[in-house]
């Protein structure tokens, strides 16, 4: 699934070809996404695109009707490409615009989604969000009161998008890893020195991943349809059995939360 590095690289590649300019239509191939596509998605031909933002792993195009909203969902592409580029299998919805150049989802298992919000009304689906990882509202001190009384691993309490969105499986290895702390550990046994240098260590792992291109992953690539470069420098995840880069000692791996993990037993604790 793509992750915040990836979704953030794909608003920045799509955001100089829309903002400012007008979507002149949206072409709907496939309605049934994760939810369905709703018709009001037409409300904003002929607008120009304000701004293309992101919250948490959601696109949100906005113009003066409304504001589509993405997701990527499990395999979900965007391109922008020539509009009358011939349409190939799962590229589900075009939005096109007045450079003759169009906006491209190709979702081959269709768990993305493709949303219309009227000005002025609630985006419920983001009321239990916590902060973005990469700003100043995601802090230590608020990771470290969170997690008071916690029993449960740390590396699904920073996956929780009610503590910080964000934080994805690959990127929850890595940040765990730099900081020297056990996955399995329980969230409230660590301490506030620790949490500050956890916190330090996401926002670090997260930002690189946004400069490199995001993490190469077989269903992801960025808008010019090239993989990202993150992947080669990842320390811990998908290298069970290999060598820790850091002590040598073989790197294991442990399902936590339904997730696979990855972790040094030398070097986190």
């Amino acid at each position: 699934m793509p992750e915040l590095p990836e979704v953030e690289v794909s608003r920045l590649g799509v955001s100089p070809h829309l903002t400012g300019n007008t979507i002149t239509q949206v072409v709907v191939r496939e309605r049934r996404m994760r939810w369905p596509i709703p018709e009001e998605v037409s409300n904003v031909e002929g607008q120009k695109v304000m701004a293309v933002k992101r919250r948490a792993k959601y696109l949100l195009i906005e113009t003066a009707t409304g504001t589509l909203v993405l997701h990527l969902g499990m395999s979900g592409k965007l391109r922008v490409i020539d509009a009358n580029t011939p349409v190939v299998k799962h590229d589900h919805v075009d939005i096109v615009l007045n450079t003759g150049k169009c906006l491209r989802l190709n979702d081959p298992r269709r768990f993305g989604a493709v949303l219309f919000h009227a000005p002025d009304t609630q985006q419920t689906m983001f009321d239990n969000l916590g902060p973005e990882p990469l700003t100043d509202d995601f802090d230590d001190k608020r990771l470290f009161s969170l997690s008071r009384n916690r029993k449960g691993p740390v590396k699904n309490f920073i996956m929780d998008n009610a503590i910080v969105v964000g934080v994805g499986n690959i990127y929850a290895n890595e940040a765990l890893f730099l900081a020297g702390i056990d996955p399995r550990r329980a969230a409230g046994n660590i301490s506030a020195a620790r949490y500050k240098s956890l916190t330090a260590t996401i926002k670090q792992v997260l930002a690189k991943a946004i400069e490199q291109g995001g993490t190469t992953l077989k269903d992801f690539a960025q808008t010019d349809g090239k993989p990202g470069y993150f992947a080669q420098h990842l320390n811990v995840y998908g290298r069970k059995g290999e060598p820790c880069e850091a002590c040598g000692k073989a790197i294991e791996s442990k399902t936590i939360g339904q997730r696979n993990t990855f972790f040094c037993t030398r070097c986190q604790r």
